[in-house]
C-alpha cells in the first residue's frame, strides 16, 4: 500500500517556541494538518481531510472567528486535500472512503470536497456531534461543515487487540490493513487510524497528543503553551493522559514496528513526508510482525 503524507492546512498561532518547541519566542509558530492518502487496490482512501476548500475562500465563515484568531490558518487553496490529490495526478472521484480520527473542524472540514465518499468514524464521536452533552461539546463542532449530509459509516469501539490496545475495528469495505484504534480523551469518540504499509505500521494518533516529545519514552516533554492548549481542549482528562502513557509504551516496546505521529506536529510531518513512501524514516530496518502475537496484544 502506497502512502502519501499531505499537509492539508497550515496554522500560524502566536507563541513561537511555547507552541512548536523551535527557537524564537516572538514569532508565529507553525502547525500542520497531517493527512494520509492511501493507494489501495480498490481506490483511494483519505485519512483526515484538513480544513477544506471553503476555509481558503472565507475562513471565518467556515472555521469560526475564534478559531481563526487563535490558530491563524493560512488560506491557501493549494493545501486543500482535493487540490493536492489532483496535483498528484489522481482523480478526486477515486476517493471513495474517508477515515477520521474525530470531527473537529480542522480534521473534518474537507468532507464537503468529497460528498460522494463514505465517512468512517466511531459511533461515539458521531453521537458527540449529534447529541452533545454540554455547551463545550456543542461548541466544538461546526455544523456548517456537515450540512451537505456526509455518508456516515460508524463503529462501536470494540474489536481485536493490536499492540497492547484492546479495541480495534476493521472498516467495512476497506482493506484489513486499515484499522480504527480507540483513543478517547481529546473528544469522547476520538480514534487513531492504523495503516499496515507492508513494511510496518503507521499510527495517525490525531489529537490524542500534540507534540512528538510527549511520546518520548525516556524524557517526555511538551512546550508549555501547547500543553496548556491540549488540556483546555480535552473532553475526558484521565483518558487523554492514559493515552500518553500507552502511546509512550507503544513507542518504547514496538517503535521499530509502529511509527506514531500527531496530527499537528510539523517536525514529524517533515520527517515522514521526506522519507520513503511508506512513511518511515530511511534506514530503520522495520520488521513486520503480527500485532496480535506480541506480548502486549494478547487478551
Amino acid at each position: 500500500m502506497r502512502v502519501h503524507h499531505l499537509n492539508c492546512g497550515t496554522m500560524r498561532p502566536l507563541g513561537g517556541r511555547l507552541i512548536d518547541g523551535k527557537p524564537g519566542l516572538f514569532r508565529r509558530a507553525t502547525m500542520v494538518c497531517h493527512c494520509l492518502l492511501l493507494e489501495t487496490g480498490t481506490g483511494l482512501v483519505l485519512v483526515e481531510t484538513g480544513m477544506g476548500t471553503p476555509a481558503a475562500v472565507d475562513r471565518t465563515a467556515w472555521l469560526g472567528a475564534g478559531f481563526v484568531r487563535q490558530s491563524n490558518p493560512v488560506p491557501d487553496p493549494a493545501q486543500t486535500a482535493i487540490a493536492q490529490i489532483r496535483a498528484l495526478g489522481f482523480d478526486p472521484a477515486d476517493v471513495r472512503d474517508i477515515v477520521l480520527t474525530h470531527l473537529d473542524l480542522d480534521h473534518a472540514g474537507g468532507l464537503i470536497d468529497f460528498p460522494w465518499a463514505r465517512v468512517h468514524v466511531y459511533a461515539e464521536e458521531l453521537r458527540a456531534f449529534t447529541e452533545p452533552r454540554d455547551a463545550a461539546e456543542r461548541g466544538r463542532y461546526r455544523r456548517i461543515q456537515f450540512a451537505h449530509g456526509p455518508q456516515w459509516t460508524s463503529y462501536a469501539d470494540t474489536g481485536e487487540p493490536w499492540f497492547g490496545f484492546d479495541a480495534v475495528r476493521q472498516l467495512d469495505g476497506l482493506p484489513p490493513e486499515i484499522l480504527l484504534v480507540p483513543l478517547s480523551g481529546h473528544t469522547r469518540g476520538h480514534a487513531g487510524v492504523a495503516v499496515d504499509t507492508g513494511s510496518g505500521w503507521l499510527l495517525n494518533a490525531g489529537d490524542s497528543f500534540f507534540f512528538h516529545g510527549q511520546v518520548d519514552p525516556s524524557a517526555p516533554h511538551c512546550p508549555p503553551g501547547l500543553k496548556w492548549f491540549e488540556g483546555r481542549m480535552e473532553t475526558v482528562p484521565r483518558a487523554r493522559l492514559d493515552n500518553h502513557r500507552r502511546l509512550r509504551q507503544l513507542v518504547q516496546e514496538h517503535g521499530d514496528d509502529v511509527t506514531v505521529f500527531a496530527a499537528h506536529d510539523e517536525t514529524e510531518f517533515l520527517r515522514l513526508s521526506t522519507g520513503d513512501n511508506r512513511g518511515f524514516a530511511p534506514g530503520r530496518g522495520l520488521r513486520h510482525p503480527d500485532p496480535r502475537k506480541t506480548s502486549r496484544s494478547s487478551v
